[in-house]
């Protein structure tokens, strides 16, 4: 579970026996080239009698899927019981260490998501910087928060999206947690944005194949990037990611019927990492595969 990662805490999970408790079925960041934040889907043993869980910075959410469980979790001396209930996102609140114990019935799923603590701490500086009480953020989303749930599960299965999708995902959620269960508030919009998401856009064209950050994009307007996100959704009607994504599927629409470029080399200069990118993408927007289009 240890990556050579800037952006995550990651350290305090080496020499976790992590093959004693659990199966990982998906990494974002094998499988998908992630960067911007961590997705991993498991299989837990049924029971375990004493689970050390490190204390890391980043915010570590938990989407339990399948069969419920009862938790019981040790912090500051003390055990806990919790219900582990398939849909229910939890919160294990940062730089907090913990012992965790259970027994269930048969295997046990679940989609885990590390946020980094920098767009964390990013995002709560952008609406005043006050402190956020991490243990209040856990105990209010254990109430439920169907964006926040129905964001990890998409994101447990979006292993054919690039970094940039990751990278928005990661500031939406720093957002949610934020203002929905932080208590911080969203600071007021600024005025005329529209030429910046204008500017935004016309730097989209001109960098088409390359690998583009979401930060990059806002840095070079002045603007955060949850603002980037909301105005230009509010001015797009699509999030900087989808429309980037559009104008590569155009761009190589147009390369497909008006060239004989290779896949591969279509791939390259629309901005997709790979002829097999390319071609989930292009599905997913067309229905058609990109060879099919080609012979139309």
């Amino acid at each position: 579970m240890v990556f050579d990662s800037t952006r995550l805490d990651l350290r305090p999970y080496a020499g976790f026996e992590m093959a004693r408790y659990v199966r990982r079925t998906y990494c974002s960041w094998e499988d998908a080239g992630w960067e911007s934040l961590l997705v991993q889907r498991f299989e837990h043993v049924p029971v375990a009698e004493d689970v050390a869980l490190p204390a890391a910075a980043d915010l570590h959410l938990v989407l339990p899927a399948g069969r419920s469980a009862v938790m019981e979790t040790r912090r500051d001396g003390r055990w806990t019981r919790t219900r582990w209930t398939p849909g229910r996102v939890e919160l294990m609140p940062p730089d907090q260490p913990a012992r965790r114990r259970y027994r269930a019935d048969g295997v046990l799923n679940s989609v885990q998501v590390h946020l980094p603590r920098a767009v964390v701490d990013s995002t709560a500086a952008q609406l005043g910087g006050a402190a956020v009480d991490f243990d209040a953020m856990a105990a209010s989303l254990t109430a439920g928060d169907p964006l926040v749930e129905e964001i990890v599960r998409a994101l447990g299965g979006a292993g054919g999206a690039d970094d940039l999708y990751a990278e928005s995902a990661a500031a939406f959620l720093a957002m949610q947690l934020l203002t929905r269960h932080a208590g911080l508030s969203a600071e007021a919009v600024p005025a005329r944005e529209n030429p910046r998401v204008r500017a935004v856009i016309a730097a989209m064209r001109e960098r088409l194949a390359e690998p583009l950050a979401l930060a990059d994009l806002a840095g070079e307007v002045h603007l955060s990037v949850y603002h980037l996100v909301r105005v230009f959704k509010e001015a797009t009607g699509a999030t900087p990611y989808r429309y980037l994504t559009g104008l590569r599927i155009d761009e190589a629409k147009r390369l497909l019927r008006g060239t004989d470029l290779t896949i591969s080399q279509i791939a390259g200069r629309c901005g997709f990492a790979s002829p097999a990118a390319l071609s989930t993408a292009f599905l997913r927007h067309t229905g058609t595969r990109p060879s099919a289009y080609r012979d139309s």
